[in-house]
């Protein structure tokens, strides 16, 4: 039974034949487009194009299934059946059955692809049905002239789908119209519906038209969810898609090289989609193509996959080179922002397109789009709600939602917390959105007024940044303070950080205070950061410590007397120090006195102060040195208190550490500096001065109490016991005992210097407080002026000095000298001194005796003191009492030879001094049994004797002979010894 031909295709047959016919090319162009198709443009996509007709045919809600039977790949579908019109496009390589108000197009070029798998395709549907074979396309060519020359130099091959033939099979139950290819016989059935199956995910989304696609067994199917949310369905999973579709109508511009009927349908529409996650977390695609509306070979970078109604090459693998293209691309990419918007906020930036190199050209046109669109767009969550562009935003460094909270209104466009965590960085320095950094956020509330609970806020928020970003730590040193009086400082340097209560307590009167340079912070305000950044902590101790304060208290007495009210800052200093330890400068804090005057604290008496007793009234008042502290205000505060920033109670020891010049408020400080300085060579100045302030201030009758008092002080005495030192020095010279300096009494038990000192007055004091208030306990030269003293009292005829005591003082005065206390003619020379005999005579007739055997030739009368070896420098002393030496007689020899002898060969010499433990001297001696030496005044007879040449001479005689030895020996202070032995050489000697 012959198929009705509903379709009219045999008189599409005849016009193709005779086109063929007419025009051999035609056939050959017909062919050659046709290969073309199957080789090149359609390889690959029968499904994807077999699925638009089916979208196209279905208008809404369609169905597609595919099956493998019979050696047939079968693709059935719901929707319009099939039209004569629709044969006609089947049958055409250039047409498209596409008419006006049709969704993309119904059985165009595109069925072409069926020739991938087939040779004799079939279209059956309920209104009838068509089939195309090569077999009998190729017997119809044959029989004509031109074609079948064409048929012989192709071997054979023919356009397939340009002749149609009618067929009476219908399509399956449930469907409108099925396309059945009888596949070859390399074809694999069962890849190509493996291959197809994984492609039924993505027909569902690209085509909306249709709803449910089943492959083999399998199946897949769409839920919508509104107008932007999509779920496939499969057989294994189910897949949430986001939706942002878009349409309009394209200007004249665009339709620009677009044929008449394309013209017709000038409208245009796109959809964006995003796969979805749990909780609607986007899943952004690392790599997709271009979907027009089925995939293209347009690869795409996006993370959205973007399906438009776009223009495309005939093949369908690339959107045509056309104005129309390029602004759906731009209506698209304007869209985006609003698909981003629909995105949770913490996870919008996923959609963010990263930086890479385009995959084509048309990624790079959309990417650039997209992005620029992205930037001035409003859709990144703002810290303070709403939506911010990128181009006007601002993000953290750090995550932080406390500092996002405190600054949102600070910093405009500042973005959410969570944009801060370090995944979203990439996405939002695409965006080029503008990073707060440390150093911008110091900038940004540089200037802010707040409350200073706010910046305590704004220092937690900070403080675990700082503990991580060293960088940020030094940017953070710069960050605004809130001070206690109301002032906002720049930097944490130098601020001091309180405890307790902002509204009372010294450190909050301080702060109320003008104090230049004092910086208290607020303590609502105070954190652990502060104290970080340069900040100190500010207890009482701290307080103290700060160098504004101290200045403030250097010039507290000045304020006052230009009437300023100092005495806030007095109290407050006072409460610190209450807490604390004083310092120094506490002592010219300023306290009123009982006059109503304004003083600094070390010039202050407390009101019952021992030391008033012994001041001179005339230096305690409004006229004197010192003023007596206001009793009312002394009563407030604790004594020792007081005392300890500097109000006199007694006598106050100062201590200076490294001092350079010597310090003026302490009376004749700059004489003993000099004398200290050249008594102690290089090794000046001193590492520490200490001295007592006020000395001079004592009246003349008050000494034996001032002293009382200075002794009373363990620290005072300590100082005291050094001579040397300045209140040891000043005591010793210029306080008054009994109407003269304490150094020029002598302690009562101090003998061994009787008569050249007084014995001091009873005055009721102990040996132990007169000693170390000068008074001198044993014979000492400790400056030029003792020197004098001691020599004018030698001198004097009237003072009855013992021989030996003048003896001690003349070795004394030879020290002194030695040492370089004194120096010669430092006080001119005495006119009499003390001699040897301890009578005093007249300084142009005495010698100083600087060799010992010559005291046999002079007179004692006139021998002031006598040197010689272990006694003193009798040189040293001549000089400073300007007498000639004895040894300076040059006229004074020997009369006699004598008998020469070794010393170890004189008899009684070796074994006494062996029993002294003395070695025998290795010279000689001239022995004598009778010495006598000439002078200018005749002869004279002597024990022993050195010439000008070294020689020495004994006398027979143990006395001669042991203190020629002694001299020889070295050992001068064994000469008595010496002599006994020499006279009884039985060792019991030395026992007797």
């Amino acid at each position: 039974m012959t198929a009705q031909d509903v379709f009219g295709t045999a008189e599409l047959r005849r016009a193709v034949l005779e086109s063929w016919d007419s025009s051999p090319t035609r056939f050959r162009e017909d062919a050659n487009a046709e290969e073309d198709l199957r080789l090149g443009g359609y390889r690959d996509r029968l499904l994807v194009e077999l699925a638009q007709n089916a979208a196209d045919a279905a208008g809404a809600d369609g169905v597609l299934r595919v099956r493998f039977e019979d050696g047939e790949l079968r693709l059935a579908n719901t929707g319009a059946p099939l039209t004569s019109d629709g044969v006609a496009a089947l049958g055409s390589l250039r047409a498209s059955a596409k008419r006006e108000g049709a969704t993309v197009g119904r059985f165009g070029v595109g069925f072409a692809a069926v020739l991938a798998v087939t040779d004799a395709p079939r279209v059956v549907s309920t209104s009838g049905a068509v089939e195309f074979s090569a077999e009998r396309t190729r017997a119809e060519a044959a029989a004509l002239p031109g074609p079948a020359k064409e048929l012989e130099s192709r071997d054979g091959g023919v356009p397939v789908l340009r002749l149609a033939w009618p067929s009476d099979e219908r399509p399956p139950e449930g469907f409108s119209t099925e396309v059945r290819l009888p596949v070859r016989s390399d074809v694999d059935g069962d890849a190509l519906l493996a291959e197809f199956a994984e492609r039924a995910p993505d027909l569902l989304l690209a085509l909306p038209a249709l709803r449910e696609v089943h492959v083999g067994s399998r199946s897949w199917r769409r839920e919508d969810q509104g107008s932007s949310r999509a779920v496939v369905h499969g057989p294994q999973r189910s897949d949430r898609w986001l939706l942002h579709r878009v349409s309009g109508e394209l200007g004249e511009s665009a339709l620009e090289g677009l044929g008449s009927e394309a013209k017709r349908g000038a409208s245009w529409w796109a959809c964006w989609a995003v796969p979805l996650g749990p909780d609607d977390v986007p899943i952004p695609l690392a790599e997709d193509v271009l979907h027009a509306p089925t995939p293209t070979e347009e690869r795409l970078s996006l993370p959205a996959r973007l399906l438009a109604g776009l223009p495309v090459e005939a093949d369908r693998r690339r959107v045509a080179a056309s104005p129309a293209v390029d602004s759906v691309l731009t209506f698209a990419a304007e869209s985006y922002p609003d698909l981003v918007a629909k995105i949770a906020p913490e996870h919008r930036t996923a959609l963010v397109p990263l930086p890479g190199f385009p995959l084509s050209d048309v990624d790079g046109k959309l990417r650039q789009d997209v992005l620029d669109r992205l930037r001035i767009s409003a859709w990144l969550p703002g810290g303070a709600g709403g939506s911010v562009a990128p181009s006007s935003a601002a993000v953290l460094e750090h995550y932080s939602p406390e500092l996002v909270s405190l600054l949102a209104d600070v910093v405009p466009g500042l973005l959410a917390a969570e944009l801060s965590d370090a995944r979203q960085r990439r996405a939002l320095s695409t965006l080029e959105v503008r990073r707060l950094g440390a150093a911008e956020l110091v900038a940004a509330v540089g200037g802010l007024e707040r409350p200073p609970s706010w910046w305590h806020r704004l220092y937690e928020a900070l403080a675990p940044i700082q503990r991580t970003d060293l960088r940020a730590r030094e940017e953070f040193a710069a960050l605004p303070v809130p001070l206690a009086d109301g002032r906002t400082v720049t930097g944490a340097r130098d601020v001091l950080l309180t405890d307790g209560d902002a509204d009372s307590g010294p450190a909050a009167v301080l702060s109320t205070l003008d104090i230049s340079g004092l910086r208290i912070a607020h303590p609502d305000a105070a954190h652990p950061l502060l104290e970080q950044l340069g900040a100190h902590r500010a207890g009482p101790a701290e307080l103290l410590d700060a160098p504004p304060l101290a200045e403030a208290v250097r010039g507290s007495v000045a304020e006052a007397r230009v009437g300023a009210d100092v005495l806030p800052l007095t109290e407050s200093v006072l409460g610190l120090v209450r807490d604390s330890r004083p310092h120094d400068w506490l002592a010219a804090l300023a306290m009123p006195d009982r006059d109503g005057e304004i003083r600094r604290a070390d010039e202050l008496l407390l009101p019952d102060a021992a030391l008033l007793a012994v001041l001179d009234p005339d230096e305690v008042g409004p006229d004197g040195s010192l003023g007596v502290l206001d009793g009312a205000f002394a009563a407030r505060w604790p004594r020792d208190l007081l005392r300890s920033v500097g109000v006199l109670d007694s006598f106050a020891l100062h201590v200076e550490d490294d001092p350079i010049d010597p310090d003026e408020q302490f009376a004749d400080s700059v004489r003993w500096w000099h004398e200290q300085e050249r008594l102690a060579g290089g090794a000046w100045p001193p590492a520490r001065f200490t001295s007592v302030r006020d000395l001079d201030l004592v009246a003349d009758d008050a000494w034996p109490q001032a002293i009382r008092l200075l002794t009373d002080s363990p620290d005072i005495a300590h100082v005291l016991g050094d001579p040397h030192s300045h209140p040891a020095w000043w005591l010793a010279r210029f306080a008054v005992l009994d109407g003269r300096e304490p150094r020029s009494w002598r302690l009562p038990e101090a003998e061994d210097i009787a008569g050249i000192y007084d014995p001091v007055p009873d005055l009721g004091l102990s040996s132990r407080r007169l000693r170390l208030a000068g008074v001198r306990g044993e014979l000492r030269v400790d400056d030029p002026d003792d020197a004098a003293d001691l020599v004018a009292r030698l001198g004097d005829p009237d003072r009855g000095i013992r021989a030996g005591t003048a003896l001690r003082a003349h070795r004394v005065l030879a020290d002194a000298v030695v040492d370089g206390v004194v120096r010669p003619g430092f006080a001119g020379p005495p006119e009499s001194v003390r001699s040897l005999s301890g009578a005093v005579v007249s300084a142009e007739r005495a010698v100083v005796l600087d060799e010992p055997w010559m005291l046999g030739v002079l007179e004692a009368p006139l021998v002031v003191a006598g040197g010689g070896p272990d006694q003193f420098d009798a040189e040293a002393l001549a000089e400073l009492l300007d007498l000639p030496l004895a040894s300076e007689e040059s006229t004074m020899r020997v009369l006699s030879d004598g008998r020469v002898q070794r010393w170890a060969e004189v008899g009684r010499v070796p074994s006494s001094c062996e029993l002294l433990g003395i070695a025998v001297p290795g010279g000689e001696v001239a022995l004598h049994d009778g010495l006598r030496v000439s002078t200018r005044d005749g002869e004279r007879r002597v024990h022993w004797w050195v010439d000008a040449t070294g020689a020495v001479h004994a006398e027979r005689t143990p006395d001669g002979l042991a203190r020629a030895l002694a001299w020889a020996a070295g050992a001068w202070d064994s000469r008595f010894a010496l002599a006994a032995l020499l006279a009884d050489p039985e060792a019991v000697t030395l026992l007797r």
